[in-house]
């Protein structure tokens, strides 16, 4: 699949930054990369739609118009950029996610292997690193765990990892479905069932006791009730993809889905909470 790279001055102050990325998220943009001066967010090209960035460009303070670029990413390209910038990630001394080309840590408790492309989900962004941190902490022996949105198939692997009894994986990107099927089998998790497609790829006799969703607000809100619906009494969901102050948004949505607040942990300001269906 074929990227569009958005480049445009970064604000020198960091809480207009994350602002700013979070608006291009309302956009549909799903990849950003910070440089000193320079914000870079990526969309795949069928989902760019020039007109909605124009009026986005003409209406925003933020930036100077003039500065702003748009440039085709071919799919082997940015593999390859990819792949050259990055590094292997700890989370909470317990979990070590690596790419083939990084050498091995056998005193971590549980490793797992990502090859590295354009799919989210490689724990370098804080979304990931907080639900991983949440999912750590998790007994899931034995448990029906969906992974929505899955992207690199990450969070599926440490549920499989930590002793999971049947997983799925869905994601509608088809960079990521790839890419999920080459991560079970570098990981030995090949029993993940893999589905392409959003919440319509659910189906009437899934039950899940655990459902991960590290998606954005907007689809959080459009689909919770869809993904509620598979939960098992007394089920546990875990959301992130927004901003802490979101928060009060997803817990109105959820209480309206059947859902009870647990918890929620913040990194940067961006947040991932923990609900238990009622």
């Amino acid at each position: 699949m074929d990227y569009i790279e958005l480049s445009l001055p970064r604000p020198s102050d960091d809480q207009q930054a994350e602002i700013l990325i979070a608006l291009l998220a309302d956009l549909g943009f799903e990849g950003f990369a910070e440089e000193e001066n320079t914000i870079l967010a990526y969309i795949p090209e069928k989902e760019f739609d020039r007109k909605k960035l124009d009026t986005f460009v003409a209406g925003s303070s933020l930036f100077e118009k003039t500065d702003v670029s748009v440039k085709h990413i071919a799919d082997r390209n940015w593999n390859e950029a990819w792949e050259s910038n990055y590094p292997a990630v700890w989370i909470e001394g317990r979990c070590y996610i690596r790419a083939p080309f990084h050498d091995p840590e056998p005193g971590a408790e549980y490793e797992i292997l990502i090859k590295p492309k354009m799919a989210f989900g490689t724990a370098h962004h804080e979304t990931t690193s907080l639900m991983i941190k949440m999912l750590l902490d998790m007994d899931v022996k034995g448990d029906r765990v969906l992974d929505m949105g899955c992207g690199t198939g990450i969070l599926a692997i440490l549920a499989y990892k930590k002793g999971a009894e049947k997983i799925v994986a869905i994601d509608n990107d088809d960079w990521a479905y790839r890419n999920v099927i080459e991560n079970t089998g570098l990981n030995g998790a090949s029993s993940i069932e893999i589905r392409m497609g959003d919440s319509s790829a659910l189906k009437p006799d899934d039950r899940f006791d655990l459902i991960l969703a590290n998606i954005n607000k907007n689809i959080l809100l459009r689909d919770m009730d869809k993904y509620v619906e598979t939960l098992a009494p007394k089920g546990r969901i875990l959301f992130s993809g927004f901003f802490e102050e979101d928060l009060d948004d997803i817990k109105d949505r959820a209480k309206n889905c059947g859902l009870v607040f647990v918890s929620n942990d913040v990194k940067n300001r961006w947040t991932a909470a923990g609900f238990v269906k009622q």
